[in-house]
């Protein structure tokens, strides 16, 4: 089977070209998914330009989130079928017409759903529920900070924090964005400028921020762990300002931030009673099993569809990922085949 697929050597957006090649047979335990969606992630421009720590070595083809249709099944497949309309995760190779994966990363997907949305949900409904539970502890009655709140991420985790009955405070960079944190029903909206802190406080008056899902870095970290409450949480699952504009990274910008990033100290922690976790989707890639259970616990808690906010063309891949890099995006940012 021949398909098309976007390849690199991370380091610049340009890199990326198109090509044609061979896909072998899928394994005996393995799929083939005729890709008709691919969601993209802000993982995806951190691999693009080198600044992920699993980025492979040399010519890779990223993405790591699609749907699409079964059309080749191993011979020790048993639980998915041929024609079955799926959505999946794979560690990379996203960006192509077809990819063989393991039977276990490809979940059936809503009849009702669309491959954008089947494209759009699993990488950030996972990553929010694990910040939010299995790390973040939620509690009914307890507030979390969601910061980039109308990313599809903060959008899934606003729900989910909803259904446990907490309290939500939402962030986005600009006022433009405040709109969709108030048809989501986030508790407060709040823009990242610079009355920020003061607006946060006030929010915080008469209340205990008990979890952070945070996705800064520098500064704004250390001063939104300085108001978490004993026994508090902050869950870093991104450093989205460590993503710089432009088809290759600033690496003078990068290091310079690197080097002034905060630095936690152990023995400040006991002080607060307050802890810090950090989170990478891999890790459920490695524990399909949880990956699973996960899915199955977030269907229960029904927060909707996901929110599909820009389709781009296959064609125009790398616009689209011009265009999450850009941050002027509201929901997810999928690319139709």
């Amino acid at each position: 089977m021949q398909r098309k697929a976007y390849r690199l050597k991370a380091g610049n957006i340009n890199n990326l070209k198109l090509i044609t090649e061979e896909l072998a047979e899928p394994g005996p335990s393995e799929v083939t998914v005729e890709v008709k969606a691919i969601g993209l992630n802000f993982a995806d421009v951190s691999v693009i330009l080198g600044l992920y720590s699993a980025t492979p070595k040399g010519q890779f083809t990223p993405g790591l989130e699609v749907s699409g249709v079964v059309v080749r099944v191993g011979k020790d497949v048993e639980n998915v079928k041929l024609g079955e309309r799926v959505m999946a995760v794979s560690r990379f190779g996203g960006y192509s017409t077809h990819l063989n994966m393991g039977e276990q990363y490809a979940i059936p997907m809503p009849d009702d759903w669309s491959f954008e949305e089947g494209a759009a949900y699993l990488v950030q409904v996972l990553t929010a529920y694990y910040a939010l539970r299995p790390l973040g502890n939620l509690q009914a009655g307890q507030t979390v900070l969601i910061h980039s709140a109308a990313g599809g991420t903060g959008i899934f985790a606003n729900r989910l924090a909803k259904k446990m009955g907490a309290t939500t405070i939402g962030t986005v960079g600009s006022t433009a964005k405040l709109d969709l944190l108030r048809q989501e029903g986030v508790d407060f909206p709040i823009v990242r400028d610079e009355l920020f802190f003061q607006n946060l406080d006030k929010v915080l008056k008469d209340r205990e921020l008990n979890l952070i899902l945070e996705t800064n870095n520098g500064k704004m970290l250390m001063e939104d762990f300085k108001r978490l409450s004993p026994m508090g949480r902050s869950i870093v699952y991104s450093a989205a300002d460590f993503i710089t504009h432009g088809n290759r990274p600033n690496l003078f910008k990068i290091i310079w931030k690197f080097l002034r990033r905060p630095m936690i100290d152990p023995l400040k922690l006991t002080d607060g009673n307050r802890g810090m976790l950090g989170f990478n989707l891999i890790y459920l890639y490695e524990k399909s099993q949880l990956l699973h259970q996960f899915v199955q616990e977030i269907k229960e808690l029904n927060i909707g569809k996901p929110k599909v906010g820009h389709v781009l063309t296959f064609e125009n891949l790398p616009d689209a990922v011009r265009l999450l890099q850009s941050g002027k995006t509201m929901g997810k940012v999928v690319v139709k085949l």
